[in-house]
């Protein structure tokens, strides 16, 4: 697992958009995995400035998100969907058909799970899959406790989780209490990793999955197993890591890191 750090939120996302632009550009027809919250919107707005620069082309990309509340319509504010679309579908030339989600009103779970990872297979897999990290280690909604061989399905949420994002709901509207999501062994079997996390409340989980032990009481401590990882952070999310200094270092040394 290799870590970027930069001094703010700003370069931060302008460094993890332009190692995930390296990919499209080698690779047009890249097949994407994509994640949402706070986080993400500047690494959006980077990609979007891209595009709109004539550096990007979305034409041919295929998109998988990577989680999706259940029981909530496309068209719901609070949906990954509506996210999706706000932040990075509207503004660039991705055909619709190609942007895929899990479906948080289907009929039958299940089989809907299934093929799911049936049709991340028939699209080639995930060339490039681009993750934040929850307060509490996770990523998606893979929960401590998450199986690190478990593919997409449906997980309860944590109560901490729900009261993270009970304020983006109105008072009187019920919270979802699960979620569809990319299990653990989903996201590893992305081809590459890219993984944003910024804000000291953020520190104590990176510090956890980057250097801490591998364990699916804090999922995204998988990433380490992965061959092509990289995580990028600002300053204050990086405040916890033992090895901070030695990251920094490698960055100095190495004018080929993903972030040049």
């Amino acid at each position: 697992m290799e870590v970027i750090i930069k001094d703010s939120y700003e370069e931060m996302c302008a460094a993890a958009a332009k190692a995930a632009a390296r990919v499209l550009n080698n690779k047009p027809n890249a097949v994407l995995g994509l994640s949402t919250g706070n986080t993400h919107r500047g690494l959006y707005q980077e990609l979007v400035k891209m595009y709109k620069e004539g550096l990007l082309d979305f034409s041919q990309v295929t998109t998988f998100n990577l989680d999706e509340y259940v029981g909530l319509g496309r068209d719901h504010p609070q949906s990954n969907r509506y996210f999706m679309h706000e932040h990075l579908f509207k503004f660039v030339n991705i055909p619709p058909q190609n942007t895929y989600f899990p479906l948080g009103t289907t009929d039958n779970y299940e089989a809907y799970c299934r093929w799911y990872e049936q049709r991340i297979q028939n699209c080639g897999g995930i060339d490039l899959q681009i993750l934040g990290i929850g307060t509490e280690g996770q990523i998606g909604a893979n929960e401590a406790g998450s199986s690190m061989g478990s593919r997409t399905r449906i997980k309860t949420l944590s109560k901490n989780r729900l009261a993270e994002f009970a304020q983006q709901f109105d008072p009187d509207e019920e919270l979802p209490s699960f979620a569809i999501t990319m299990g653990v062994g989903t996201i590893l079997d992305a081809k590459r990793i890219i993984v944003i996390a910024h804000g000291e409340a953020k520190a104590d989980a990176v510090a956890a999955a980057v250097e801490g032990p591998i364990t699916s009481m804090v999922t995204a401590s998988a990433l380490q197993l992965h061959r092509d990882a990289v995580v990028f952070l600002d300053r204050q999310a990086a405040s916890k890591l033992r090895l901070a200094d030695y990251y920094l270092w490698v960055q100095e040394k190495r004018p080929d890191a993903p972030d040049r």
